[in-house]
Order: C-alpha cells, then sequence, then structure tokens
C-alpha cells in the first residue's frame, strides 16, 4: 500500500496516474459499516482491473469548523492504525488530506473536480449519509450533478447491527460503558489502543504484580476506568493479561490517569517497547482498598477471572 499524504493545493505529480475505485470517509476505526463501503471499492476495482484508492483526512473535520475541543476529542484508531486496517483490506493507495481551513472553504464542484476526478477515479463509494459540503448542496445525491458523468457514484446504504446503525459514535458509547462485545461486534476486531511502555512507581512490582505501563497519546479514546482482560502485543507476540485504566486511588488521592497491564506468565523487561493492547472483556470498576492485603486479594481474584476468561473464550475476536 502507498500512503499519499496530500495538503491543499496538491501537486498534480503527487497523484498516481492509475485509474482507482475511490472510497471516501473519514474511517474512524475502520469499523464494519466502513468495511462495507471499502469491500464494495474493492469489488468493483478488481472486477475492472482497477486500483483501489481512500480518501481520509488527518484530523476531524469538525475539529476545522470549531464543533469539537482537540483537546477533548477522541479518536477510535490513530492515524498509523488507520493505515495498518487499511492495508490489511488491501488498498493500493491510501490518501491522507490534512482537512485544513483552506481545505474546507473548497466549493464542492472543486471538491469534486480537484479530489475526485483529480485522483483519477472512475467511480467513487461511499456511504448514504457522507457530505463534501453543506449537506444541502453536498450530500451523495448532488454528487452525480457534479460528476457530470465523469465518473460513477455507488452509495452504500446504512449498515445495522442488531437493529441500529453501525457507527463510531455508537462504538464510543460501548467504550464508554465498558461493553467490549458490544464495541468490538461493530468494529468487526478487537478494539485496540498503541502505546509505549514508560516507567511507573513500581509498586505493582512490590505487590507481586508487576505491571507495565503503557503511555497512551491523549487523543485515544480509551474504555472507561476500570480493570480488563487483555491482550498486549510486545515484538509481534499477543501476550495474555489483565489491564487497570484509572488513578490507583487506594495509595494516594488525585494520581493521574495511567493504563496498566500485568502480563501473566511474563517477566521480560520492556521498557521503551511500542506495544498494542486489545481489549476483550471489562471485569470490575476502579475501587479503593483500606488495605494492601485487601488489594493483593482482589487482584488474585483478577488474574483468576482473566485466565478463566481465556479458558473459557477459544475464540476472540480478531485484532484486525
Amino acid at each position: 500500500m502507498e500512503i499519499i499524504k496530500l495538503h491543499h493545493p496538491y501537486r498534480a505529480n503527487e497523484i498516481p496516474e492509475d485509474k482507482v475505485v475511490l472510497a471516501l470517509g473519514f474511517f474512524d476505526g475502520v469499523h464494519r459499516g466502513h468495511r462495507e463501503v471499502i469491500g464494495r471499492a474493492k469489488s468493483i476495482a478488481d472486477k475492472n482491473n482497477f486500483k483501489l484508492a481512500v480518501m481520509t483526512f488527518n484530523q476531524h473535520p469538525s475539529i476545522v469548523f470549531k464543533k469539537l475541543n482537540p483537546d477533548q476529542h477522541k479518536y477510535l484508531s490513530t492515524v498509523s492504525r488507520k493505515e495498518q486496517l487499511m492495508e490489511k483490506i488491501g488498498v493500493d493507495y491510501l490518501y491522507e488530506v490534512d482537512f485544513t481551513s483552506a481545505f474546507a472553504g473548497l466549493n464542492p464542484q472543486d471538491f469534486v473536480d480537484q479530489y475526485i476526478v483529480g485522483l483519477h477515479a472512475q467511480t467513487v463509494v461511499a456511504g448514504f449519509d457522507y457530505t463534501f459540503g453543506k449537506k444541502e448542496v453536498a450530500s451523495m445525491a448532488h454528487l452525480p450533478t457534479y460528476a457530470n458523468n465523469r465518473f460513477e457514484v455507488v452509495v452504500i446504504e446504512e449498515q445495522k447491527l442488531q437493529e441500529e446503525k453501525i457507527s463510531s459514535s455508537r462504538i464510543r458509547l460501548a467504550l464508554e460503558i465498558g461493553d467490549m462485545a458490544v464495541a468490538n461486534n461493530l468494529l468487526g476486531y478487537a478494539y485496540a489502543t498503541p502505546g509505549r511502555v514508560v516507567h511507573g512507581d513500581a509498586r505493582g512490582r512490590l505487590l507481586g504484580f508487576p505491571t507495565a505501563n503503557i503511555e497512551i497519546e491523549n487523543f485515544v479514546k480509551l474504555p472507561r476506568k476500570g480493570v480488563y482482560v487483555v491482550e498486549i502485543l510486545v515484538g509481534g507476540i499477543a501476550y495474555s493479561g489483565m489491564a487497570s485504566i484509572g488513578h490507583n486511588v487506594t495509595f494516594e488521592p488525585n494520581r493521574p490517569l495511567t493504563v496498566e497491564v500485568y502480563i501473566l506468565d511474563f517477566s521480560d523487561d520492556i521498557y521503551g517497547e511500542e506495544v498494542t493492547v486489545f481489549w476483550y472483556d471489562y471485569l470490575r470498576d476502579e475501587e479503593k482498598y483500606d488495605s494492601i492485603d485487601a488489594l493483593v486479594a482482589q487482584l488474585k481474584q483478577d488474574e483468576l477471572d482473566t485466565a478463566a476468561f481465556f479458558e473459557k473464550n477459544k475464540d476472540l475476536p480478531p485484532k484486525d
């Protein structure tokens, strides 16, 4: 897969000359609904011997339009994670457009001329609710007019799971209540957060439960605070573990939020490693314990519950 980063206005020589089928969307999470869009585009591309191209943005459009606070908006997938998922699907060209005020200021016709026709699209595939400007004049219903017979338009209807729309918003809601089964079902794979192992206060080691402290980018959406069954990918190998998202309230108040993973049957030194945590099941909420002994007893129970989960659930959600 070739990743092409575009900043408006781009230069014509940045665009490959191949004819493409172009899938349009922000694709945060690359969930089941997104995969229906990209999968349809891939089928059309394969049938016509075209390349499969996907166009997305480096940040959510609503941030530029000041509908979202950039410090508060949390993404389901980082740009690098989105790239991994797109490559796995079989995308040939991934266009990552800088969503700037200049780009946002394009009128619908200029967007079509420069970012659809200019990318040599023979067919455009997008969801029914995709817009390329104000929806009153730039919805998928309007796209054939702007196309002026230069490319075909394929609209993917609303995708549902259990009678409700599959959406990034619905996945966020599931994460906020710790319902990983629903979140993973909507995604079509195990929710994942990439990060780096950093030094903590080593208190877990003193308790007999040494943890890897994971530094997560602050714009990544985490599940609700609590204890979870997870896998952690270290050096390309997935290990079973239990993770805590919380403030370590047993030890002192007002501690910063941390993500810590106790890896079962593991003793390697992994400081500085880039890792990915895959979230499978919510075990319990964060609690404050009256004594260290009570905390250790609970951690031992968490370890048993984690092992029991993996014993019972042999067919885990795929990792991508």
